[in-house]
């Protein structure tokens, strides 16, 4: 695989993959670093908002939460999560979903599993942020199975169906592309599907884009990537906002 560089961006080519119409090379653009990622999510959670932040990048999102009236839910059983902890500063029993550990904020209270679904369930939860490994242009998302593991069907699904059917609102936090220059954000899921036409927003290093009933709304893009880069490596034909604008933070 090849490095190469143009004004202000840095990409991979790599094999041809078939799309529809022809064959193009993979790419894989340098983008934002997942920490960033996950500071342009917590600029779309307002305040007084109840919040789960699933496996992945999601869970960065609560550092950029500190001091704002945003509370966290942890299907675990706690809510009004804090920061990631570090240190001395951490326990072992107080952990997100990605086991990493974290931080109390203050009025923190906990109950067991079945008040904590009963929550998730009842449409409690005004914003969910998940990771994937698939998004279509219909808000299809695939997150808890990946085949290419060769792990037999066996995958992780955790809380992550619940989650995406009982939230208000589902954002979507991943990279853009796979390692190897692969679109994450297809045509038709090829991975078993964790939710179907639940997924609102998608943030990725590369773009912020909404789903709306007529598809894939590109609305913000990596500073010095064009709308052809992004569409480069996204299979989806994208919709153009005429107030698009690169990323903000």
């Amino acid at each position: 695989m090849r490095r190469e560089r143009g004004p202000g961006r840095g990409c991979f080519v790599g094999g041809t993959p078939k799309f529809p119409g022809g064959e193009r090379p993979l790419k894989k653009f340098e983008g934002l670093p997942r920490e960033v990622i996950a500071l342009r999510v917590s600029q779309e959670i307002e305040d007084n908002s109840y919040v789960n932040l699933g496996i992945g990048i999601p869970t960065l999102v609560s550092n950029w939460l500190e001091g704002r009236d945003v509370i966290l839910q942890s299907e675990i059983g706690m809510l009004k999560t804090g920061s990631l902890a570090e240190g001395d500063s951490i326990d072992q029993d107080l952990i997100n979903a990605s086991c990493q550990p974290v931080l109390e904020a203050p009025g923190t209270v906990y109950f067991d599993i079945c008040e904590s679904f009963a929550m998730i369930r009842g449409g409690h939860v005004d914003i969910t942020v998940m990771g994937a490994f698939q998004v279509n242009q219909s808000g299809d998302f695939a997150s808890w199975l990946n085949p290419s593991r060769g792990l037999s069907g066996v995958g992780n699904i955790g809380g992550s169906m619940d989650l995406a059917a009982g939230a208000k609102k589902l954002f979507i936090a991943m990279e853009h592309t796979t390692n190897d220059g692969s679109p994450k954000i297809v045509r038709d899921l090829t991975y078993p599907a964790t939710a179907k036409k639940k997924v609102n927003k998608i943030f990725t290093d590369l773009a912020v884009i909404d789903i709306i009933p007529e598809g894939l709304l590109l609305k913000e893009i990596f500073p010095g990537l064009s709308v052809e880069d992004i569409q480069s490596v996204t299979e989806p034909k994208l919709l153009i906002a005429r107030d698009l604008k690169e990323i903000e933070l």
